[in-house]
Formats: C-alpha cells, structure tokens, sequence
C-alpha cells in the first residue's frame, strides 16, 4: 500500500472528506479534508474546526508509520471556501453550486468560465456514467439579474432530468475532467461583502491547524 493510499483510507475512515493532498519542498506532506454533509461529528457545523485537523493529524503519523512514508512535516488543515475539486466524487457533492473551471485549451478564446455545475447531457455515456463528463449553466452578459441559489439548484436538476436550460437565457458549457487544469467553489458573498461560509471562531482556528499539527517525523 502506498503513502497515499494509506492518507486516503484513514481520512474516509475517520469520517472525513479527503480533498486533496500535495508533497512540498523540505519533506512538507499537505492533507487537506473536509466534513461531509451526512457525517455526525463531536462538534456541529458544516466546516472543519482544528480539533478535526489534530484528530486526523495524529491518526496519520501513526498509519503513515506503517508504510514509512519518507516526510519531516505533516499539516493537516481545512480546503477553504474556495476548495478545489478534483474527483467525480467531488463533483457530485456539490452538483448546483457556483463553480469555476479553468480549461487546458481555450474555448471561444477563454480558457476560465464560472458558473453553475450540472451534469452533462453531451458527454459519451462512459464519460457520464463514470462521472467524468460534468457541465456549467452559464449566465450570458446581457442577463437582466444574477442567477439565484434556487434556480440554479433547480437547472441543475432539470440537466440531471435530461431537460434542456432554456437557450434564449442560458447555455451550458460541457466538459471532461480531462479536459479542465483546476475545478473551484466561487465562495458565496453577502450583500456586505463578506463570505457567508467564513469568520466563525473555530473556522478561523483552521488556520492555526497548520502550525498546531505540523510535526517532525
């Protein structure tokens, strides 16, 4: 079993999300995990607190114990609001949030476009039923107001349904995995300006999960 295999089982057996993980220059390995909507946790919220960060931080020094995993430093922290998304497994969870993909070739002369993530109704059927081929309902510029949270839940589930956005308002933009460089959450602003999923005591603690769990191997 490899370190990564290793990383990836004892974080989904703790009942976490493993959203992505990264070697970095001077033996520093970087996890960063996430809760999942349907997982009971010791404290409630939907976001990460650094006491998950140091549970998943001990448990991975002793499995990656197990396989010698050659690092000097581990940190374990929260993906942040605007959190990549990497796998089918990703892209599913957040199937009618804002997205904001950023394409290997350029399409139409633009190679980034923001919108909301649906399923894809032009992909080949082993692309869609693996989870590989995904969408975004793009909003055109000459729209008269931004596209809200439940409509765009609701196109979402009309793309899963096999109905067309209406084409006269919307386009959607297909896709592959293969075919993006970096899939992210738009992070949900407020009237003030600020980020809705952000600035709670134990959220901004995630930070300091950095410093608190890193550790000399």
């Amino acid at each position: 079993m490899t370190w990564l295999n290793v990383v990836e089982t004892t974080v989904t057996g703790l009942g976490y999300e493993l959203v992505d993980c990264e070697r970095s220059t001077h033996g520093l390995l970087r996890v960063y995990i996430d809760r999942l909507p349907e997982q009971a946790y010791d404290l409630p919220g939907e976001l990460v607190t650094v006491d998950d960060c140091e549970k998943v931080n001990r448990q991975l020094q002793y499995a990656l114990e197990t396989v010698d995993a050659d690092y000097s430093r581990l940190e374990v922290s929260s993906p942040g609001v605007d959190r990549p998304l990497k796998t089918p497994a990703h892209f599913e969870r957040f199937l009618g949030e804002q997205v904001e993909i950023s394409l290997k070739a350029p399409f139409k002369g633009r190679k980034k476009y923001s919108g909301v993530l649906c399923t894809s109704q032009d992909g080949d059927e082993a692309s869609i039923a693996s989870g590989q081929a995904w969408g975004l309902v793009l909003k055109p510029a000459d729209a008269d107001k931004p596209l809200s949270k439940t409509a765009a839940k609701k196109l979402a589930k009309d793309q899963a349904a096999g109905i067309a956005a209406p084409q006269d308002v919307y386009e959607v933009l297909g896709f592959t995995l293969d075919e993006i460089r970096e899939a992210r959450l738009v992070p949900e602003v407020s009237f003030k300006g600020r980020v809705r999923r952000a600035a709670t005591p134990a959220d901004v603690a995630v930070d300091e999960a950095q410093e608190l769990g890193g550790q000399n191997k």
